[in-house]
């Protein structure tokens, strides 16, 4: 069974969900989790945690994302991209490539946002799309979103241009391309879009699907595009523990960490004097102005013989 990170590059006309199930049969694990979907015609960087590393979605999941894209002036769809029915088709006769690059980069900060009629998001156990296919009105209520960087990564040639979007997790690039083309009044849509990076994960790492396939059939190394439990970089400080530690830690008890940056209610990533992962765990509580804290563990993880000896009863 392994544990770890897969870095996969998600070819067009698959869902995210598709590839956990093609990565599941590969891979031959069951437990795998996803850090961000792609809608299907979208392209790029897919992480997928894998075994014990489900435990660690949630914090790898809210990392920043950045894409490169294509977007079309002039047409409005009710799906924000190519694939949607054209709802509103306009002129863009006089809207020069200089005002588009300005009206993009005034996206840049915080914005609030309406998420697509067609997404995944739910309200009501109900997820938009299924209320927006049976004709019924998505809930217009915008969040507040920051935007990095949006800008053009080419010129404007055939009422289409090239973009590099960096943004928060949470942010729908197909939204940034719809209200884009409502400051421009002529209407827009996402045409193509790619993920180039997710946090510290590069594309240039990631495999795509079928190359893993071959790999795992070769039973050749992943290389870059697999990270084991213990080398899974974590958005927080870390700690090591020494044996007394470990022990505490595998009965659920707090530890006092040294020398730890923090406050009350940051995570913390713990290892053992091998650097291998056993334990996420929080900060209940500082003493003194010495950077001494009380850490207890939220998620300690099963050794590899644990796991064996688990899978043998």
């Amino acid at each position: 069974m392994a544990d770890g990170l897969l870095l996969v590059d998600k070819q067009p006309g698959c869902t995210s969900h598709d590839v956990v199930q093609q990565v599941r049969r590969l891979m031959r694990q069951r437990r795998i989790g996803h850090c961000g979907t792609l809608d299907p015609d979208a392209t790029g960087l897919l992480l997928l945690t894998l075994g014990q590393a489900t435990r660690l979605t949630r914090f790898l999941i809210r990392a920043p994302k950045a894409y490169e894209g294509t977007l079309r002036l002039g047409i409005a769809t009710d799906t924000y991209d190519a694939s949607g029915r054209t709802t509103a088709e306009r002129t863009t006769e006089g809207i020069a490539e200089e005002r588009v690059g300005a009206e993009m980069r005034a996206f840049e900060g915080a914005y609030r946002q309406v998420p697509p009629p067609y997404c995944a998001k739910k309200i009501g156990g109900e997820k938009y799309y299924e209320i927006a296919r049976r004709g019924g009105e998505t809930p217009d209520e915008p969040k507040e979103v920051e935007v990095f960087t949006f800008e053009p990564g080419g010129p404007l040639a055939a009422d289409r241009i090239d973009f590099r979007l960096e943004c928060e997790s949470g942010t729908y690039a197909r939204s940034v391309v719809h209200d884009l083309g409502a400051r421009l009044g002529c209407g827009a849509h996402l045409e193509r879009l790619r993920r180039t990076r997710i946090g510290p994960f590069d594309l240039a790492d990631a495999l795509p699907v079928a190359a893993l396939g071959e790999r795992r059939a070769a039973e050749a190394d992943l290389g870059a595009a697999w990270l084991p439990l213990e080398a899974i970089p974590l958005p927080f400080p870390g700690t090591v523990a020494d044996a007394q530690q470990e022990r505490r830690i595998q009965h659920g008890q707090t530890i006092l960490v040294r020398q730890l940056a923090g406050e009350e209610g940051d995570w913390v990533r713990i290892a053992d004097r091998r650097s291998r992962l056993i334990a996420v765990g929080s900060v209940v509580e500082r003493i003194g102005g010495g950077g001494v804290a009380v850490v207890q563990p939220r998620i300690v993880f099963q050794s590899p013989s644990d796991v064996l000896t688990s899978a043998r009863l």
